[in-house]
């Protein structure tokens, strides 16, 4: 990450909000306001758990380049997919969960619909053109009833938000800067991923896409 990312050139947008399913939204822009106040920590963040490519239980080495904050962090290797209290590269604790970064998913998720949402876990993803993310559910949490929010920051995605069953059609949904995907209740356990992202530049975050996503896993 550079200088660079941490001022944000955008100019704010009214929110508005996209239905995706039953309970299943994006809210348009909705980031855009907490932007400045989120860089600052989630530089600290990285600092403290640099980006890093896992590795799937199959074998492969990610696209995707990520991190983690707060109480759990999302990893992988080839023993399977889990929530983990320690960073694995170092043995110690993941970053604590940066109080802007909780309160934006609260405000997001009782945006759409979801009241007391408590995260404890924040993945944070890089993509770099050509970086991409195939279609998967969201089911290493304990607490299922809490919903999925999922922040984008930078270059523009095309989502894929799909059904129950791994063959189903996804819809495909562009996500720009200040975008974020909420989605829980009917829809918590639907397929979804990010197709292969575009080559570009982006303003504030130059030519990535940050992308971090908010759970309850404990």
């Amino acid at each position: 990450m550079t200088p660079d990312l941490f001022s944000d050139t955008d100019t704010a947008q009214p929110p508005r909000i996209e239905a995706l399913g039953t309970q299943a939204w994006v809210l348009r822009g909705f980031a855009l306001p907490w932007v400045e106040g989120v860089l600052a920590p989630l530089r600290e963040v990285l600092k403290a758990a640099p980006f890093r490519r896992m590795v799937t239980p199959g074998g492969f080495t990610m696209s995707v380049a990520l991190s983690n904050c707060g109480a759990l962090g999302w990893t992988t290797d080839t023993h399977g997919y889990r929530y983990s209290p320690l960073d694995p590269r170092t043995g110690l604790p993941w970053p604590g969960l940066p109080i802007v970064i909780r309160e934006l998913g609260i405000a997001a998720a009782s945006a759409a619909g979801f009241a007391d949402f408590d995260p404890d876990a924040c993945l944070i993803n890089r993509y770099l053109p050509g970086a991409k993310m195939s279609l998967h559910q969201d089911k290493n949490e304990r607490d299922l009833e809490a919903p999925v929010v999922s922040v984008s920051l930078g270059l523009p995605a095309v989502f894929q938000f799909g059904g129950h069953a791994r063959g189903d059609r996804p819809l495909r949904v562009p996500l720009l800067h200040g975008d974020v995907v909420v989605w829980g209740g009917v829809d918590r356990l639907r397929y979804h991923g990010v197709l292969p992202l575009a080559q570009g530049t982006h303003a504030v975050m130059g030519a990535q896409r940050i992308n971090f996503t908010l759970r309850k896993a404990g």
